[in-house]
This record gives C-alpha cells, sequence and structure tokens, in this order.
C-alpha cells in the first residue's frame, strides 16, 4: 500500500490486545496484514505465541479488513465477533521476532455474517490455516 495506515483506525481492539502491526493490501475479497510476535504480546509464553493467539491474529485480520472498506466508504468501523472456527491447523507456533503474514480471503458472505478462509505464514512457511465464521453487530 502506498500510504501507511494506522491499524487502530481500521480495527475496534486496542492495546494490549491488538494482534495486527500492518495492513498490506485489498483486492476485494482478499487482504493482507502482518504481525511481528513480540515478546510482551500477551499470547507469547516461552518465546511463542500461543494457538489462541493465531487465531485471535486472523480475526483482527478479517476485521482489518471489513475496517479498510468502511473507511474507504466514510463509515464507521463495527464490532464483530467470532461465530466458529473450523479446520483450523497450525502447523507450529511463531517464535519471538518472526513476522507473520496472513492473508485473509471471503469465501461466503450472507447478510451479517461472512465466513473467511485465511493462511498465516512466515517467509514461504505455512504456519496456520483454517476458516472462520464473523458476525458483524449493526446497528
Amino acid at each position: 500500500m502506498q500510504e501507511e495506515v494506522r491499524i487502530t483506525g481500521l480495527i475496534p481492539q486496542r492495546a494490549p490486545i491488538v494482534m495486527v502491526d500492518e495492513f498490506l493490501s485489498y483486492d476485494g475479497e482478499r487482504s493482507t496484514t502482518a504481525l511481528t510476535v513480540r515478546e510482551d504480546n500477551i499470547f507469547v509464553d516461552g518465546g511463542r505465541m500461543s494457538e489462541c493467539g493465531l487465531i485471535e491474529h486472523v480475526a483482527q485480520s478479517a476485521a482489518a479488513r471489513v475496517g479498510w472498506e468502511c473507511r474507504e466508504k466514510g463509515v464507521e468501523v463495527p464490532l464483530g465477533f467470532i461465530g466458529s472456527v473450523n479446520r483450523f491447523t497450525a502447523e507450529r507456533l511463531p517464535l519471538v521476532g518472526e513476522r507473520i503474514v496472513t492473508t485473509v480471503e471471503v469465501v461466503q458472505q450472507v447478510f451479517a455474517i461472512t465466513l473467511i478462509q485465511a493462511e498465516c505464514r512466515i517467509g514461504d512457511e505455512m504456519v496456520a490455516q483454517g476458516r472462520m465464521k464473523i458476525f458483524i453487530k449493526e446497528d
């Protein structure tokens, strides 16, 4: 992306639970985010991020995609909730200092429910993948 975007303008989460630190790309149905794993991350223990941390990172990556769309439309970023996590596998847990690059792709969207497929990579290595249903709170 040519302009730098503050991630906190795209997601409703705030410290200490922000699990995305870069929004890298968006092309409609697909977006890419990144997170550099830090020792002070609440999902890190013993130098590794937990599987729960990876799931929260995926959820916030999906939220950042919605936030980008809202920003482009000039509307407020809504709250979203994880409805379900399916077929999620973590091949390995990321180490402190590693940069996770995550691609989120919309598989299906029906009203306020979005089904996404996510892939988390460190370099060329797939470290986690899975599907998630996300419910967007409507006013």
